[in-house]
């Protein structure tokens, strides 16, 4: 594909930079899928090329947690929470729709899915070495019946919450250069992996399933089948060494994080509610 960009900004935004937690992100305005035949994770790749990659500066400081969506700071409505944007798909008319809600007493971020597909996105530069641990919390109202995440027309979740690596060479093997360097011919700037958690069907938790359109999104398992619809489950991961266990190597640095609840390709019906979201310096941060 030789169209440029496949995600383009308005041309009167103005983006800015804002500090979050000790990590610099920028604030980007709304985007829209350049043309292309469809929608799969590995558009998520390449937004996150797209937008991820602006200077940061060096951090003076290292909190103990970043703070990536605080979402129960935000006020109830259709308002998108502070410092994410939505990302849509040309070729899918329809867009899952978000707004922010309160559960009992706490703000959180709602998704609507009919037969749609879209979701938001937020970028932030944290080093996966000093903040391994990702931990946030979601609920799903129901799993979907026809959905297949190795099949191109079953690749639909509930819920799934993206975590994007930049490219590094040095930290980069030989043959995943080469398909790097590949896709780049083929799509122009793209990032080098992502891990992508998902609630899933009926693969086993744990399981890590290579994305049915790319190599460089990898599936983690964390939630599957119907046992816990209707109730907040809570989640933890060391990103570091899921990462290894991906991609066979070490993970270079995030740039970026998204949440997505999509039924385009199944035709259902899906809604789901996430949390806040935050990176952890350690498993002992978590229990505080």
């Amino acid at each position: 594909m030789r169209e440029g960009r496949l995600f383009r900004c308005s041309r009167n935004a103005r983006p800015q930079k804002a500090l979050v937690g000790g990590a610099h992100v920028r604030t980007v305005a709304p985007l829209s899928l350049g043309k292309w035949t469809g929608r799969s994770d590995w558009q998520f790749l390449l937004i996150a090329m797209g937008l991820f990659l602006a200077p940061v500066a060096a951090r003076a400081e290292f909190p103990s947690v970043i703070e990536v969506g605080k979402f129960s700071r935000g006020t109830v409505g259709p308002t998108l929470p502070d410092g994410w944007h939505p990302l849509t798909f040309k070729k899918v008319p329809k867009q899952t729709s978000y707004e922010l809600v309160k559960d009992g007493e706490i703000v959180v971020v709602k998704a609507m899915s009919a037969a749609s597909a879209s979701g938001l996105t937020k970028e932030i530069r944290i080093d996966p070495r000093d903040y391994p641990i990702l931990r946030w919390r979601w609920m799903v109202e129901k799993i979907l019946t026809r959905s297949d995440v190795t099949r191109k027309d079953g690749d639909d979740c509930p819920a799934r919450l993206y975590v994007t690596f930049a490219y590094d060479p040095e930290k980069t093997s030989f043959p995943r250069k080469l398909a790097y360097k590949a896709g780049r011919l083929l799509f122009g700037e793209i990032p080098i992996g992502a891990l992508s958690y998902i609630w899933d069907r009926k693969a086993p938790v744990g399981t890590i399933v290579e994305n049915a359109y790319t190599s460089f999104a990898q599936m983690v398992v964390v939630e599957s089948g119907p046992q816990k619809v209707g109730t907040w489950v809570e989640e933890e991961r060391n990103i570091y060494e899921d990462y290894i266990r991906a991609f066979g190597e070490e993970p270079p640095m995030i740039n970026g994080v998204a949440i997505m609840t999509d039924t385009d390709n199944t035709g259902e019906q899906a809604t789901a509610y996430y949390g806040d979201i935050v990176f952890l310096q350690s498993m002992k941060e978590s229990s505080r």
